[in-house]
C-alpha cells in the first residue's frame, strides 16, 4: 500500500548520456525536496546503465516506457497494488505519448495524448500551425527519391531533408538542387519515410518552458548556433539570447499561442524557431527539455529556479509565500568541441579549461586511440564546455574561447589509414 502523500511517476527514466541523466537527476531531486515519492520506469537494459539515476528513485520498475499500449495494463497492476499517483513525467521525446496515455487513465494533469502524437509527426504538427495561421515552410512527406524530385520542381529551394521522427541532427540535410538528392537521401535512417521541406533563411533559436494550469509559460529564449551546411548540427547556445524587447515579446507571444492552438497543456516544453524578414517562423515543438545542457543553462541564468518544481507546485496547488524566480538576470553558454578527421592522438589545454572559473560543466566525449568522423550528428562532437557569466555576451565570448583553447592532435593519415587531418584547435563553428 502506499503511504500517504503525493508520488510522481517518471516513465522512460534517463538515457545513458550525460545530459539526459543529469536532467532526470534534476527532477528526481526537485521532486524529493518536496516530499513527493518517485517511481521510475525504463527497460531493464537501460535502468543497468543508469543506475545511479535509479538509486535516487523510492521504486523501480522494468518495463518498457516506449510503448503506449503497455501503460494502461501496467497501471491497472499498480492500482491493483495499492499503487497511486498524483503526477505523471517523461523527459524523452519517445516516451511522450506513453506518459499522456498514463495521465489520462489516471485522471492527473498531462497533455491529450492526440496533442502528443500531432507535436511527435513533424508533418503534421506543420500542417496544423499553418491552418492555426503561423508562418510554415512547406513541406512534404516522401516514400522514395521521385516523390522527393517531384516536391523539388514544385517548391522553392534549398530543401531541408530529414527523418519524419529523429532527433540529434541525425539524416538532416541542406539541398540546393536535384543532383545533391541522392546523397542526401542515403544518410536517412528510412529512406522509405521522410521530409523535405523548403529551408528557412534567418538565425534559428529555440524557447524553453512550463505549460501550467494557467496556460504556457516562456522562461527564456535561447540563441543557437548550428555548424554551415551542407548538415546542421547545432555547436553552441547562448541563453538568454539577446533580443531587442519587441522581437522576445512576438516569439514569446507566437510560442504560447502555437502551443495553445495545438492542445497542449502540462509539461516542460523546448519549441524551435527562425527569425526571418516575414518575421517569426515556428519549427519543432516537443513535450520535453530541450537537450545540449540547456537545462543547466537555464537554471544558471534564472538564479533559484526550479524547473520541475514549478510543475510540480502547480499541479498539486502549492503556492509558496513568494513567487517563483522565472526571469533571467545572468548569461549563461555551452560550447561543443570539433576534432579534425582522423586518429586522435592527443589533446592539450583540457585540464587548463576545467580549472577556469566560468565553467560550470564540461566533458571530453573522445579519447586518444579513437578514429574520430567528420561531424554529421550530434554523436560526432568531441566534447562540450558550459560556462556562466554575468551577461549572455560574455558567456557566449568564454565558451568559444574557451573551446578555442582545446587542441585535438591526430595522427598522420599513413600512419593510420585515415583522413589526412592537420592538428588544429577544436572548431567552433565560426
Amino acid at each position: 500500500m502506499t503511504p500517504a502523500g503525493p508520488s510522481l511517476l517518471l516513465v522512460g527514466g534517463a538515457n545513458p548520456l550525460p545530459s539526459s541523466v543529469d536532467i532526470v537527476t534534476l527532477a528526481i531531486e526537485e521532486a524529493r525536496a518536496r516530499g513527493i515519492r518517485v517511481h521510475l520506469t525504463q527497460t531493464r537494459s537501460a535502468l543497468a546503465r543508469t543506475a545511479g539515476v535509479g538509486a535516487l528513485a523510492d521504486a523501480v520498475f522494468a518495463h518498457d516506457p516506449d510503448d503506449p499500449e503497455l501503460c494502461e495494463p501496467w497501471l491497472a497492476e499498480r492500482r491493483a497494488e495499492g499503487v497511486r499517483y498524483d503526477l505523471v513525467l517523461g523527459l524523452r521525446d519517445s516516451v511522450q505519448e506513453s506518459v499522456a496515455r498514463s495521465g489520462e487513465w489516471l485522471g492527473v494533469p498531462g497533455n491529450p495524448p492526440e496533442a502528443v502524437r500531432l507535436t511527435r509527426n513533424k508533418d503534421a504538427c506543420r500542417a496544423a500551425l499553418a491552418a492555426a495561421g503561423f508562418r510554415q515552410p512547406a513541406v512534404r512527406l516522401c516514400t522514395s527519391a521521385p516523390d522527393a524530385a517531384a516536391f523539388l520542381r514544385h517548391s522553392r529551394g534549398p530543401w531541408v531533408v530529414k527523418p519524419r521522427d529523429g532527433m540529434a541532427s541525425i539524416g538532416v540535410r541542406k539541398v540546393l538542387g536535384p543532383d545533391e538528392l541522392p546523397a542526401a537521401l542515403a544518410g536517412l535512417p528510412d529512406p522509405d519515410l521522410f521530409l523535405v521541406e523548403e529551408f528557412v533563411e534567418g538565425p534559428e533559436y529555440s524557447v524553453e518552458g512550463v505549460v501550467l494550469s494557467t496556460g504556457p509559460k516562456v522562461l527564456a529564449v535561447t540563441e543557437k548556433e548550428v555548424l554551415p551546411p551542407p548538415h546542421f548540427v547545432e555547436i553552441g547556445h547562448v541563453l538568454p539570447a539577446p533580443l531587442p524587447p519587441d522581437t522576445r515579446a512576438e516569439i514569446d507571444r507566437q510560442v504560447t499561442a502555437a502551443l495553445t492552438a495545438l492542445g497542449l497543456r502540462f509539461g516542460v516544453f523546448h519549441a524551435e524557431l527562425w527569425l526571418t524578414g516575414a518575421g517569426v517562423v515556428l519549427g519543432e515543438i516537443h513535450t520535453r527539455p530541450g537537450g545540449d545542457w540547456l537545462h543547466r543553462l537555464l537554471t544558471h541564468a534564472i538564479p533559484g529556479l526550479e524547473l520541475f518544481g514549478l510543475l510540480y507546485d502547480d499541479a498539486l496547488g502549492r503556492r509558496g509565500p513568494r513567487p517563483p524566480a522565472t526571469t533571467a538576470t545572468r548569461g549563461a553558454a555551452v560550447r561543443f568541441l570539433v576534432a579534425p578527421p582522423g586518429r586522435l592522438t592527443a589533446v592539450d589545454g583540457w585540464e587548463e579549461l576545467l580549472a577556469h572559473p566560468s565553467v560550470l560543466h564540461a566533458e571530453l566525449t573522445v579519447a586518444p586511440g579513437d578514429m574520430i568522423s567528420p561531424v554529421r550528428q550530434s554523436g560526432d562532437r568531441a566534447g562540450y564546455v558550459v560556462v556562466g557569466a554575468p551577461t549572455p555576451e560574455a558567456a557566449r565570448e568564454t565558451a568559444a574561447r574557451l573551446a578555442d583553447s582545446v587542441r585535438f592532435r591526430s595522427a598522420p593519415a599513413e600512419e593510420t589509414g585515415a583522413p589526412s587531418a592537420d592538428p588544429g584547435r577544436a572548431m567552433a563553428g565560426r
